[in-house]
């Protein structure tokens, strides 16, 4: 079948090259000599003969005796991470297949590597000399023992961990020494981590990526205590329990035939006097999940009288709409709304109809009861700065010649932020915290002034200057790991949601529309393992029972998505959810559209739900090929949302055509 298949090394080297330029270099990792040494060692030579046509794709492989060799970006992360200059002794913990230890063989003088399974540690030496890596000595022996012998190492990379390093190889690191080994309570759920030696005595960490070693290795495993899909009793017990929570879904829920006609009546009633209401969605690029969003959001405003909308977009390009849909008299930012990667996220046909009804909607209403139209994101930092600027050269010119003193400091990284942030790395760096900082504080003490001239106009001001501070924070933490840089981002989101709050007064009420992995409760999920947070998270903690928020799932259909990170879009099909996941169980009701009401909801379903489950999350990338590991994660949903609707088959949001926007005025958010 396909792993009959037979390459040629003319087909693999063209694989080869292919992974490192799109699976390593696009995401970030460029250090020449490690580009080298993944090009020069061929990974087919290190997997079993029947699979070696996969041997370049964007994934993990499944060697022998249950292990397998992780994806070739997770082990250039591991790799780079170590900084070798090709002097040091290295320490490599868990052999494998050898192809890691190979590798470090490239980039280090000498290399020793542990693997507790004697046929996998024979099998890694032949490989290893057939490569003619002759600076590797693979050893069995206990892993976590390492390799007190020829202690201490330069650098030690671990592949499997734990919650925290083994004391045993912490202590065969030199003092500088560096040791990168993936942390976490959950072999699922693991932060890769990068450890120095200061002294003696002292360690720093710091966290570098979300990483997961281990797939599940039956449908279920790991979901129930004391339950496995591999034992007869248990894969009864399971899909018995499965089959009783697919029925007992069908009951409960509320069944729709289409979007237009979904019920909100009942819906509007557990709402009650909710202050903010989050709406999610499972992907960035579904047209149901956002005409959904849309007819719940409308009767919000028409019913309840909720004061705004806001986005999981940044405040410039929502600023822009808000100028819109509130017939404002400024002036409209120069800018299209929207117009950076990914441009389908808000420039699509379906989030233009709801623009346009809230012009409608407002054109009726005093100025001062018009409902706005707000971005909670932190990417805009240059469109920030300049919009600062604009409404400082009309109200304080000699104010706005500081401002653009103290923002030129992030002037060379307008091209690509990131490169700000690989800057501060560098201790020697003076970073632009301060300046930054120091402006916001200035516009906070000129609060009055301001205020006075343009309430409406300030407030953009202010935010903007935040949304700077904080993005400068953020690109400058990156580096550090995906933990930190999540955390800012999702507390700026929750505090610009509170400072408009509080702009808009006591009675105000918010709408949030946001990706579930935003919305819903981080802690109901397996982001709190990371001790990662959320909007979510937050406003339950902040507004208690006065935050209400809704989650959406589909099975298949089409999504407008990209394969990565400032890619074309495409408009990809979706695979059919996958057994174990709350997704195959809606589907497996037989319902194409329902509203399920969880808070409150029928006790024994809710009780049900509440065992973990598979949970599927698309962004603005979607790699069909590597499903399971890209796109699921785990989570309790009664605890994550109080309402989840389930639309079974979906298509992808129409993205706006260039055509149907000529001939649009200044005014107009989206441009041409």
């Amino acid at each position: 079948m396909g792993g009959s298949h037979k390459l040629s090394e003319d087909d693999l080297a063209q694989r080869r090259d292919a992974m490192i330029e799109f699976q390593i270099k696009h995401r970030g990792i460029t250090t020449p000599s490690v580009l080298d040494a993944i090009r020069r060692i061929h990974r087919e030579s290190f997997v079993p003969p029947e699979v070696r046509q996969f041997a370049y794709d964007d994934a993990p492989m499944v060697i022998k005796a249950g292990h397998t060799l992780a994806q070739p970006y997770v082990i250039a992360m591991m790799v780079d991470a170590l900084n070798l200059t090709g002097s040091e002794r290295v320490l490599d913990v868990g052999t494998g297949s050898g192809y890691q230890a190979a590798i470090l063989g490239c980039l280090a003088s000498e290399v020793y590597s542990i693997e507790r399974i004697p046929e996998l540690a024979e099998e890694a030496r032949q490989a290893l000399a057939n490569e003619g890596v002759d600076n590797v000595e693979v050893r069995v022996g206990d892993s976590s023992l390492g390799c007190p012998d020829q202690a201490p190492f330069d650098a030690i990379v671990v592949t499997a961990g734990g919650t925290r390093p083994p004391e045993a190889l912490l202590h065969q690191l030199k003092v500088g020494g560096r040791m990168v080994i993936p942390l976490g309570k959950d072999a699922l759920v693991q932060e890769l981590v990068r450890v120095t030696r200061v002294s003696e005595t002292e360690f720093r960490s710091d966290d570098i990526a979300d990483i997961a070693f281990h797939a599940l290795h039956g449908e279920f495993d790991g979901h129930d205590d004391g339950l496995s899909s591999r034992t007869p009793f248990g894969r009864w017990v399971l899909n018995d329990r499965e089959t009783n929570l697919t029925d007992r879904i069908r009951q409960q829920a509320t069944p729709f035939d289409r979007v237009e006609d979904m019920p909100l009546d009942a819906l509007m009633e557990r709402i009650g006097d909710a202050r903010v209401v989050l709406i999610g969605e499972a992907s960035h690029g579904t047209s149901e999940f956002y005409l959904a969003r849309q007819r719940i959001t409308r009767a919000l405003i028409e019913r309840k009288g909720f004061s705004f909308v806001t986005i999981e977009g940044d405040w410039p390009d929502a600023a822009r709409v808000d100028h819109y849909v509130r017939h404002a008299e400024y002036p409209p930012s120069e800018w299209t709304a929207f117009a950076r990667f990914p441009t389908w996220m808000w420039r699509n046909e379906e989030v233009r109809g709801f623009v346009d009804w809230l012009r409608a909607h407002n054109a009726l209403l005093p100025a001062s009861e018009r409902v706005a139209f707000h971005g909670l994101d932190l990417y805009s930092m240059y469109n920030s700065i300049r919009a600062i600027l604009e409404y400082l050269d009309d109200v304080d010119p000699d104010t706005a010649t500081i401002a653009r003193q103290r923002y030129s400091c992030l002037a060379p990284f307008r091209a690509n932020p990131g490169d700000y942030g690989k800057a501060a790395l560098n201790p020697n760096y003076e970073t632009c915290e301060k300046p930054v900082l120091e402006m916001l504080r200035d516009l906070q003490v000129r609060h009055r002034t301001y205020a006075e001239h343009d309430s409406e106009r300030f407030l953009n001001t202010i935010q903007n200057a935040r949304l700077v501070a904080n993005a400068e924070e953020y690109y400058r933490t990156m580096f550090y790991g995906s933990r930190s840089a999540w955390n800012i981002r999702d507390t700026h989101m929750f505090e610009t949601l509170e400072h408009l709050l509080k702009h808009y007064g006591e009675n105000s009420r918010a709408i949030v529309w946001a990706h579930n992995s935003h919305v819903g409760d981080s802690a109901a999920t397996e982001m709190s393992l990371r001790d990662e947070f959320n909007i979510g998270r937050l406003c339950r903690a902040r507004f208690g029972s006065r935050a209400y928020s809704i989650g959406f799932g589909t099975d298949t259909g089409t999504v407008a998505a990209a394969s990565d990170w400032d890619c074309p879009i495409e408009i990809k099909e979706l695979k059919p959810s996958i057994k174990g996941s709350y997704e195959s169980l809606c589907h497996k009701t037989g319902v194409a559209h329902f509203l399920l009401p969880l808070r409150g909801g029928d006790g024994i379903l809710v009780n049900g739900l509440s065992t973990r489950h598979l949970e599927r999350a698309i962004g603005v990338i979607y790699r069909p090929e590597t499903e399971r590991q890209s796109h699921y994660f785990e989570a309790q949903l009664p605890k994550q949302f109080d309402e989840y609707i389930w639309l079974d088959q979906t298509s992808a949001v129409t993205p706006l055509a260039t055509e149907s926007l000529k001939g649009m005025p200044d005014t107009y958010p989206f441009g041409v």
